[in-house]
């Protein structure tokens, strides 16, 4: 005989999230690992050299569609939560080519950055007073970068801003490399250094963390548009939640 389940315990529908007991600056005080959350009010996205040239050249993702869903669903994230972003190329007028055609559609209102030849966007003058005037005006200084390749694009500015104080996340699943060695080089160098390497549609949950706010609704579009895998299982739930699409002849769907 099966044992009676105790009743279920439902949160109320409006909870508000509930942050550590301990503030960073106490953890760090008590050695512990302190969790400086990252939000859409402390973060500010960079998006750099994701130009079809240098695009054309990754090899460490089985396909270049699977590489390019996630900047595009990392920069939706943004345009969803209101992150300020900066983009930035790299000689665009040569072999590099122009900035992703997406991105530039959905930051249409924002500038395109073009370094003339230095490598690492935050040791480019113009780059970096663009990065430091958004810092000023909004005090933001949890960074988000993803780059083509990892390796430069991404390690290098990651390193230094770490060096300046930043706390930097690099999104490595959008970013590219030329082979898996440079890959695993560069997350291993930017871990060492302190930064926190994290993937574009596990840190869209962070950065939401609870889909009762408001900001819910848009940001189903980078998962359902750019992550497939959870698109079609959202797709398949609403297609038979509350009319049937496909008609059941058995009669065993309500």
């Amino acid at each position: 005989m099966m044992a009676t389940r105790p009743a279920d315990i439902v949160s109320p529908t409006n909870t508000q999230i509930l942050p550590p007991k301990t503030s960073v600056e106490d953890a760090r005080r008590q050695g512990r690992a302190p969790y400086d959350k990252p939000t859409p009010a402390n973060t500010i996205m960079l998006f750099i050299d994701h130009q079809i040239g240098l695009m054309a050249g990754i090899r460490d993702f089985t396909s270049l569609s699977e590489y390019k869903s996630n900047v595009v669903g990392l920069a939706r994230t943004a345009k969803a939560l209101k992150i300020p972003v900066l983009l930035s190329s790299s000689n665009a007028q040569w072999q590099n080519g122009d900035t992703l055609a997406e991105l530039k559609e959905i930051f249409s209102e924002e500038p395109i950055y073009r370094r003339t030849g230095i490598i690492n966007c935050y040791e480019d003058p113009t780059f970096r007073k663009a990065l430091e005037d958004v810092v000023n005006q909004t005090g933001r200084r949890h960074i988000v970068i993803s780059g083509v390749t990892i390796g430069t694009c991404c390690a290098f500015p990651t390193l230094s801003m770490l060096q300046d104080g930043y706390k930097v996340f690099p999104v490595i699943d959008a970013c590219g490399g030329w082979n898996r060695y440079e890959v695993e080089a560069a997350m291993l160098r930017m871990a060492n250094a302190g930064a926190e390497p994290v993937t574009t549609f596990a840190f869209a949950c962070e950065l939401q963390a609870d889909w009762k706010l408001p900001s819910g609704n848009d940001m189903f579009a980078p998962f359902v548009e750019n992550l497939p895998e959870y698109g079609f299982i959202v797709q398949n739930f609403w297609n038979n939640a509350n009319q049937h699409v496909v008609p059941d002849p058995f009669g065993m769907v309500k």
